[in-house]
């Protein structure tokens, strides 16, 4: 199989090269400034708002399957229009297609989110990718559409990475205990999203971790996990901030789950201090 992964040079798009080459598909990936750093994906240069680029690509890796986890909260074009471009050129080759969207699509109004239920973004960000699911399954109805929540792992994420610049004084600020996702790691998500797309799976689908914590409590689980100083990890709560977006947004991924043999673990299972790390009992 001939994978294709837009958006390749990313954190997310990192993993997917290094799951599918490990599973023997012959990879390509895309990036917009400048190529990722592994030699397992043969790279090309794409802007999704630039007309025709991606049928170019398309006509040379010839893949049969596409995943598109490429997004940017400040362009309507590559976040919201792009996918319907990925979407058509897909659907005119029958490549599969699997395009990874996000629970900002939601508000936190209901707080639980099943895979019925319907998109409501309060944001710019949340909007484009609202706007995104909708134009992909119209225009292709056999994708699949799958959201996910905080992508933690490596200690290459943006959380991982504000955490130890909290703990070591090198950032200022504080983890909101009012913000609360079910984030999941990422060898579990692309594991999850490869299973899928070997399956005949279509429309929506939840793939986040089993375990809803707010900000603070998954970056003391981040900073215990990696032997930091969890004391200096302030508190504050977004509600009293002026930054936009939901508060509380729980992905109910259950149904899903219940078609996968990869467990999608929840944020106290895969951010547990390893046995050997923990501090022998006193005698």
């Amino acid at each position: 199989m001939t994978a294709l992964i837009i958006g390749g040079s990313g954190f997310l798009g990192a993993e997917l090269i290094r799951q599918a080459a490990a599973a023997g598909h012959s990879t390509a990936a895309t990036y917009a400034t400048e190529p990722g750093g592994t030699a397992h994906a043969k790279w090309w240069h794409l802007d999704l708002t630039e007309a025709g680029r991606l049928d170019e690509v398309m006509a040379e890796v010839q893949p049969n399957l596409v995943i598109n986890v490429a997004s940017s909260k400040a362009s309507w074009g590559v976040t919201a229009q792009g996918p319907l471009r990925i979407a058509m050129a897909a659907a005119q080759t029958g490549s599969r297609l699997i395009h990874v969207s996000s629970d900002a699509v939601f508000s936190g109004e209901r707080v639980h989110y099943d895979e019925h239920c319907l998109p409501d973004p309060v944001t710019p960000y949340g909007a484009a990718k609202a706007a995104a699911e909708t134009g992909v399954l119209t225009l292709y109805p056999h994708a699949v559409v799958a959201r996910t929540s905080l992508i933690i792992g490596h200690g290459r994420s943006v959380h991982e990475r504000v955490v130890h610049e909290l703990a070591a004084g090198t950032r200022q600020g504080s983890l909101f205990t009012d913000d609360v996702r079910c984030p999941v790691c990422v060898e579990d998500l692309v594991a999850a999203l490869l299973e899928l797309a070997a399956s005949d799976a279509a429309g929506v689908r939840h793939l986040a971790g089993a375990d809803a914590v707010s900000r603070h409590e998954l970056g003391a689980l981040i900073a215990r996990r990696d032997g930091l100083d969890v004391s200096q990890l302030r508190t504050g709560l977004r509600a009293h901030s002026a930054l936009p977006g939901a508060l509380d947004v729980r992905l109910d991924s259950r149904a899903t789950q219940k078609t996968l043999r990869t467990v999608l673990r929840g944020a106290r299972e895969f951010c547990a201090v390893p046995p050997s790390s923990r501090s022998a009992p006193s005698t």
